[in-house]
């Protein structure tokens, strides 16, 4: 114990310590920037052949029983061939695929492949037929200097809101189905969701929505989320009905408990 105690007060122990905590931020920067170029992929990558092929195996092995072999489509899940790129980097990086349950709709939740292996089964899909492919990142900058917010609220009021609310908090649909809330949701998948429509949204093609317009919409719901809820609680976004329905409800039963207090004493 007493070396110990020596040795703690080298005058190398500083240095050490120094070179030990730039060894530490060396490597965690190199891990950040690895997973960082990891999940920016190009146009090449969907179309390496290693990476279709690999894309393949992942899918024979975990889609093919409800797609069938080769995408085709079986009893249990249509075909595929012609989705695109973009259709399974959304289904496959929000969770939605593989179905957790059957249902009126695939619900979100923890994506069970990486980056990397749903960038290979999308590269085998896109390899079945054309389709919508992955945005480009131009695309998916909230803050370019071309972005309208003014022109992305209103698409988003004209277009998205009837099912979304305008709140972007999501709303019921019929038989079961619902509109997802969009409050933190990816860029990518936002867009994603545009051009391929998956489940009961429609599709915006390019002729509906220029990728400019996707754009403005996707700044349009990043700028409303780093709003917050100044006024307090939000109590779901629906609206003042429920809002005022929540203080009315609350008033009467305050009220109504203050009457039975009442009564209690009295006797």
């Amino acid at each position: 114990m007493k070396a110990l105690s020596q040795n703690r007060r080298h005058p190398m122990v500083g240095v050490a310590l120094l070179l030990l905590g730039l060894l530490l931020t060396g490597g965690l920067y190199s891990l950040a920037s690895n997973i960082n170029s990891a999940s920016a992929y190009s146009q090449a990558d969907y179309t390496s052949a290693d990476n279709i092929s690999d894309g393949e195996t992942l899918f024979n092995a975990n889609c093919a029983s409800c797609h069938g072999i080769g995408a085709t489509g079986g009893p249990a899940g249509p075909s595929l061939v012609g989705v695109g790129a973009a259709s399974v980097d959304f289904q496959v990086g929000t969770g939605r695929m593989p179905l957790q349950m059957t249902g009126p709709q695939g619900q979100e939740k923890q994506n069970q492949f990486n980056e990397e292996q749903t960038m290979q089964m999308a590269a085998y899909v896109h390899s079945l037929g054309a389709g919508p492919s992955i945005p480009e990142d131009e695309y998916l900058d909230a803050d370019h200097a071309d972005v309208n917010l003014a022109r992305g609220g209103e698409l988003f009021r004209v277009n998205c809101a009837m099912c979304h609310s305008a709140s972007a908090g999501g709303g019921a649909l019929t038989r079961g189905k619902y509109a997802p809330t969009l409050h933190g949701v990816e860029e990518e998948h936002i867009y994603e969701a545009m051009v391929t429509g998956p489940q009961n949204m429609p599709v915006f093609s390019d002729s509906n929505l220029t990728p400019e317009d996707k754009r403005d919409v996707i700044a349009y719901l990043k700028e409303f989320e780093t709003q917050g809820y100044p006024g307090g609680a939000s109590l779901g976004s629906l609206g003042p009905v429920a809002e005022g329905l929540f203080v009315w409800t609350g008033g009467l039963a305050l009220l109504i408990g203050f009457m039975v207090w009442m009564t209690t004493r009295s006797s």
